[in-house]
Formats: structure tokens, C-alpha cells, sequence
């Protein structure tokens, strides 16, 4: 019995071992999330959701070597987090919005969304109100860059060259063009196209203009010494591409599945 007692233990204690592995092999990576609609509604570790925590879901299910996590971070907080290393991955970025300068690797994500000019609809009222935007009150996210202009997102320049309102909610914004208290609003498609689904009664009060203020490809920006490589994580996207987890996620907001070009991770860390 004493024999049999000790090989039962051993036995035993080697399946714990195994079963201890398998639980410490992956790799944590840390991924931010700043509130954003539809991308992150709330950044709060217990009540996040929105398309971000839907993706990393997808990405833990199919493989075992990485779990993604949420990390919180904000708009104008993230560079810097990243730099430190507070985060490993911004996801939903776009190179020119701020990383120049930055030690990171962009990954295209093949996913591509834009930014429109909305207004509230009046009779006589058509696409060429959008031509011309001084004189006009804009309702803008704060921390947000923006073609029109020139990406440079410092609060006080869209204050001064534009009259330009900062808000933290794309939601607020367009609620300010419905009562009149703004002309212009800028919204993500994605998001817009959610308001409307939310608020369908209001969707004939809109002017939603035809020509994007930007229309950009979503990347993963990487900081260097991430636990992933911008490769393999290239290589999870392609697989959830491929097997339409993408397409199901995305495609309800207007955002495009778009193919991605071999080899699309790209150094960014020039100075500006």
C-alpha cells in the first residue's frame, strides 16, 4: 500500500505539473482600451464592451499561445502608455495620428472606416453646406485628428483657427446639431450609422455628408518588446479574416473587411 500510495502521489503531482504549464504558456498581452464608441463603450475592466472586447474574445478562442487582455487607458493618455510599456498594443490606430516618433510597428489591420461631416437637415439645405467650414460652430471629440485639419489635434488650435466645440462623446456631438447649439458635427461612420440604428426616429433630421472628411485603415500599433510580434499577430488577424469572425464583427457598423497587402507591418518612429 505504501508503494502504491507513492506512485499515486507522483503521479499525480505530474499531472498538476502539466496542468500548471498550460495555464502559465500564455503570453499575457496587454491591449488599451480607451473609451470610444462602437470601438470601446466604457474602458472599465469589468463593464467594457463594444467591437475591441468582441475581438479579443475571437482571438483568445482560437489559439493558446497569447491572451489578450483589456487594459483602460484615454484618448490622449495612450501614447504614453504604450511608450512605458504600460500596454503592449493600440488597436484601431492609424500612423499619422500621433505615433510619428514613437518606437512602434503598425500592423494593418485590413479594417477601414471613416469620418463624415453630419448637420441637421433643413429644407434648401444639400451637400454644399459641408463646402465650407469657417464661420460654422464644429462639434469635435476632444483628442481626435482630423483631416480638415491637418491631423493636429491640440485642443486650443481647434478652439481658435476653427470655433470648434470638444466633446467626449460622438453621441453629444450630434445631439448638439439636432438642438442647433452646433452646425457641424464629425463622426465616425461606424458610429454614426450605431446612432442611428439606436435612434431611428432621428435619422431624417440628419444630413450625413457624401465625401469623408478622411476615410482610413485601421492598424494594431506595437511597442517594441511586445510579447507578440507584429508577424504573428498579423497571422491571428489573417485566420479571422478568413474564417468571417471578422466580417461578423464589423460588417454591422459599416466598417469594411478589406484584403491586406503581404507584409503590411510598418516601423513607425520618425521624428515628425
Amino acid at each position: 500500500m505504501r508503494h502504491s500510495w507513492r506512485w499515486d502521489h507522483g503521479w499525480l503531482a505530474a499531472i498538476c505539473l502539466l496542468f500548471a504549464g498550460s495555464l502559465f504558456a500564455a503570453e499575457t498581452v496587454r491591449v488599451g482600451a480607451a473609451h470610444f464608441p462602437p470601438y470601446v463603450i466604457k474602458s472599465d475592466l469589468n463593464e467594457s464592451s463594444g467591437l475591441l472586447p468582441q475581438l479579443l474574445d475571437s482571438l483568445n478562442q482560437m489559439q493558446s499561445d497569447y491572451h489578450f487582455t483589456l487594459m483602460p487607458t484615454a484618448i490622449v493618455r495612450r501614447f504614453s502608455d504604450l511608450q512605458r510599456g504600460r500596454i503592449d498594443m493600440a488597436i484601431f490606430e492609424n500612423p499619422e495620428w500621433g505615433w510619428q516618433g514613437i518606437d512602434v510597428t503598425a500592423v494593418d489591420m485590413g479594417l477601414e472606416d471613416a469620418e463624415l461631416f453630419v448637420a441637421r437637415y433643413e429644407e434648401r439645405r444639400d451637400q454644399s453646406y459641408f463646402e465650407q467650414l469657417q464661420g460654422k460652430r464644429l462639434a469635435l471629440y476632444r483628442g481626435y485628428h482630423y483631416g480638415f485639419a491637418g491631423f493636429n489635434s491640440d485642443p486650443e488650435y481647434l478652439i481658435r483657427t476653427f470655433n470648434a466645440n470638444l466633446g467626449h462623446s460622438h453621441d453629444s456631438n450630434l445631439l448638439m446639431v439636432l438642438r442647433g447649439r452646433a452646425d457641424v458635427a464629425l463622426v465616425t461612420r461606424s458610429n454614426l450609422y450605431d446612432f442611428i440604428e439606436r435612434n431611428r426616429e432621428k435619422a431624417g433630421e440628419l444630413l450625413i455628408s457624401e465625401r469623408a472628411d478622411q476615410v482610413y485603415r485601421h492598424h494594431a500599433m506595437l511597442r517594441a518588446g511586445a510579447p507578440i510580434s507584429p508577424e504573428r499577430f498579423a497571422e491571428l488577424l489573417e485566420k479571422l479574416r478568413l474564417n468571417g469572425e471578422l466580417e461578423r464583427i464589423f460588417s454591422p457598423y459599416r466598417i469594411a473587411v478589406m484584403p491586406v497587402v503581404a507584409d503590411s507591418s510598418t516601423a513607425t518612429d520618425a521624428e515628425d
